[in-house]
């Protein structure tokens, strides 16, 4: 079927449907939403939910300000771009590295591998977690920040009632397809691929699922996302790796959602806690990034949105990724997340 007859049919299954909540969970199956405008084009009782989909929008206050810290005293460290801006307590990365703190942007962890003297913030969910594996595996010291997104969605499901998640397509092509069905979330999953034809499929295929009352998951990204993963990936980071509680912004501590150095040698945490261990962080008050992420509140509904928060000068976590932040997409695309 052509996009225009899913389109279609979504408004033709609407209307034998109350109020339907579905989630998207990845930041670029958000950015392409807000982008192409499909929100605009589904019934008004289909409500389309940003959750926490931008890894560095869910990186704890205390990560951030912890990492700064480190900087401030000598220690070298290294990170993807957007983690550069993003506010902590007293300052950011960028202002750090303005006070003289040796803070590198790096767009692939392989620009680490001789430079053995520095420590990598790691951010990111399951699909950029390989790379950070792969510096453990060659001896580097890590502040490890990733998470994984199951742990999470069991949580959503139940404070959002929500009724189905469109699963992200990247991280479901290093943990597999089978995962989401062992999650117990008793609402149906659509992994769904990035395309805005995909994503409306995508949506009129969960849309069946809730009306029929199945509890499955369907993998609309299939080639590219298969049963079992990326076997070779997951074995790296099961080397090098384990489970550790993470703590999430806005949401709080989740039990095993995190991943640490298997060699307490080589997580910064640990290495550096003299350093670290009296560091206070707090949060902006006037910030609603936390219930953004979680899918409480739009990016409009907080004072700061668009006023004192822009792009160019981000208040918090979600105005700093363009592609991923829901309150930086929200204001690029000029619209709110639920119109």
């Amino acid at each position: 079927m052509t996009t225009n007859e899913y389109v279609k049919k979504i408004h033709d299954i609407s209307r034998s449907m109350n109020e339907v909540r579905i989630m998207e969970v990845c930041g670029g199956h958000t950015h392409t939403i807000m982008k192409y405008g499909i929100r605009e084009l589904l019934p008004q009782n289909i409500k389309l939910i940003s959750g926490p989909g931008c890894p560095v929008c869910i990186t704890s206050q205390r990560d951030i300000d912890q990492v700064i810290e480190l900087s401030l005293n000598g220690i070298k460290i290294a990170t993807y771009g957007d983690m550069m801006h993003v506010p902590g307590t007293k300052m950011s990365l960028r202002d750090a590295q303005g006070l003289g703190a040796d803070v590198k942007t790096i767009y692939s962890t392989d620009q680490l591998l001789e430079e053995r003297d520095r420590v990598f913030f790691a951010v990111g969910f399951e699909t950029t977690t390989p790379m950070t594996a792969k510096l453990v595996d060659k001896g580097l010291t890590i502040f490890c920040s990733h998470k994984t997104i199951p742990p999470a969605m069991s949580l959503l499901t139940k404070e959002m009632n929500l009724h189905g998640f469109i699963d992200p397509g990247h991280v479901s092509t290093i943990i597999g397809s089978h995962v989401w069905s062992t999650l117990e979330l008793n609402v149906p999953q659509v992994i769904s691929g990035f395309r805005p034809e995909q994503l409306i499929k995508s949506i009129y295929t969960l849309l069946e699922l809730i009306r029929a009352e199945k509890v499955e998951v369907v993998n609309e990204y299939p080639e590219v996302v298969f049963p079992e993963g990326n076997v070779l990936a997951q074995r790296l980071i099961q080397k090098t790796m384990t489970p550790a509680d993470a703590e999430w912004r806005g949401i709080g501590t989740l039990p095993l959602s995190g991943l640490a150095p298997r060699n307490p040698s080589q997580d910064a945490r640990i290495k550096y806690s003299s350093i670290i261990q009296h560091v206070v962080s707090e949060e902006n008050k006037d910030c609603r990034c936390g219930e953004v992420v979680r899918g409480l509140v739009e990016p409009k509904q907080c004072s700061l949105f668009g006023k004192s928060c822009t792009l160019d000068s981000p208040k918090g976590a979600c105005m700093v990724s363009p592609t991923e932040g829901a309150c930086a997409i929200a204001l690029r695309y000029g619209k709110s997340l639920s119109e």
